[in-house]
Parts: structure tokens; sequence; C-alpha cells
């Protein structure tokens, strides 16, 4: 494992956090060409992004420091360099971006159409970043790549590695996917069917959520849930009247 690519006395640079950033700039500068293939503006695309990570960033901050108010006030800087990123951070986020969608006049279904592989570019970053700093953890397998986590010994499936690789391939899929039609939603339904069904089979090589109090995470845990609920949306968006799917705004 490499958590941190440099490590000398007091300075430390986790390598998830410059994959992460990396991963970030490679999408937006992959949301140039995928908007001109879906034919909106480059430059409005990349403001659209860039806006949307921001806002993933400040709000998620927000709710952080929200719950943990008191926390806050003793370790500012500590609290804020806890990972944030929550379903209701990432829920905000959305409607933020839909609301700036509307104000600068950019169709939301072919914006999410020619964002779809970025986002699974960002998702092969952030999952090798996992892998890099030992997070995600499988279940223990004799299977010779397995990896092990010190100080346990046991050998475990590299769950953050074949997301890594199920992700670079499905955004090489999904640009395929745009260039073929680049005025319909194709791109944005196969991107949301096919990584809520590879996530929803990596949990199967996952460790159990811990969290269990709940009947709903009894019956599945929320990465699962979440992967249906892409799989549905993505039924709904193929259910759709085809004008509507292609110029809705």
């Amino acid at each position: 494992m490499h958590p941190y690519l440099i490590h000398s006395g007091h300075l430390l640079l986790p390598t998830f956090g410059v994959l992460a950033a990396l991963g970030l700039m490679a999408a937006l500068t992959l949301s140039l060409r995928t908007a001109a293939i879906v034919g909106l503006n480059p430059d409005k695309l990349w403001n659209a992004g860039l806006f949307t990570l921001l806002s993933a960033f400040a709000l998620s901050r927000l709710l952080l420091i929200a719950a943990n108010l008191h926390n806050f006030f003793s370790y500012p800087i500590l609290l804020l360099t806890v990972p944030s990123l929550t379903s209701t951070g990432i829920l905000l986020t959305f409607l933020a971006t839909l609301v700036y969608l509307r104000i600068r006049h950019l169709p939301i279904l072919d914006t999410l159409n020619a964002w779809s592989p970025c986002a699974t570019l960002i998702w092969a970053f952030l999952a090798l970043g996992h892998f890099a700093e030992g997070s995600d953890a499988g279940l223990p397998t004799t299977v010779p790549w397995g990896m092990s986590i010190p100080p346990d010994r046991a050998h475990l499936h590299p769950v953050a590695l074949y997301a890594a690789i199920a992700a670079l391939l499905l955004t090489f899929w999904l640009l395929h996917q745009l260039k073929r039609s680049p005025h319909s939603a194709n791109s944005l339904v196969a991107a949301l069917a096919a990584a809520g069904t590879i996530q929803f089979l990596l949990t199967f090589f996952r460790q159990p959520y811990p969290y269990t109090t709940s009947t709903l995470y009894t019956a599945l845990d929320p990465v699962q849930w979440i992967a249906l609920g892409m799989i549905v949306v993505a039924a709904v968006l193929v259910l759709l009247p085809g004008k509507l799917v292609t110029h809705a705004v």
C-alpha cells in the first residue's frame, strides 16, 4: 500500500488526494471533448462542471460543520480534513447543479449525457486512490491477486482495483456510445445502468456495511440501494418519449 506519495516529518501528501485531483482535472478536460460531440458550448460545460465540483465540496463541508458544530469550534482544521461527501451532500449538489444549468440555459439531459464518461473517469481515479491507500477492503479470498492490508495478513479481494478497471473500461465504452448517438440519452442511460450494475455486483466482494441497525440496511446495504436506484432511473429514461429524452431542459 502507498497511502502517501510524500511522507517527510510533518509533510504528508496523500496518494488519494493527488489521484482525486488528477481525476477531477482529467474529467473537466474530457468534458471539453464531450461537449463538442453533443453540440454544447465547451466553455459553458467546463464552468458547469467546475460549479458542480465546488458545490459538492462546499455543501459537504457545510453539512459536516452543521452536524458537528461543537467539534468544529474546538478543532476547525482537523474537522475540515475529514472526508464528508454523503448521500445528502450529493443530493444537494445535484439540485444546485440543476438550478445552475437552468440559469445558464444548458439542456439538462444533454449535459448529463456529455458528463457521463467524465463521471466514470473520476470514479476510476477515486477507486485507484482507495486501492493505493488500502481502503475499500474486500472479503477474504484465495485468488493469487488477493491483497493484504497491514497489520492483517489475510488475503482480500482488491475491490478498489476491480472498480478502477471496470470504471475505466466503462469510460471508453461510454465515449463510443456518445459518438454513435450524440443527440440522445444513450450514454447517460448506459452509464446509470452499467455503473449501478457494477457497484451492485462489487458489494458481493466487499466487506459488509458495518451499520446494520436499520431494517433498510439489513435487507441491502446503502451502496446496493443507490445502485438499484441508478438502474431504476436508467429504466425510467428508456421509457420516456424520445423527444423528451433528447430535448429536455
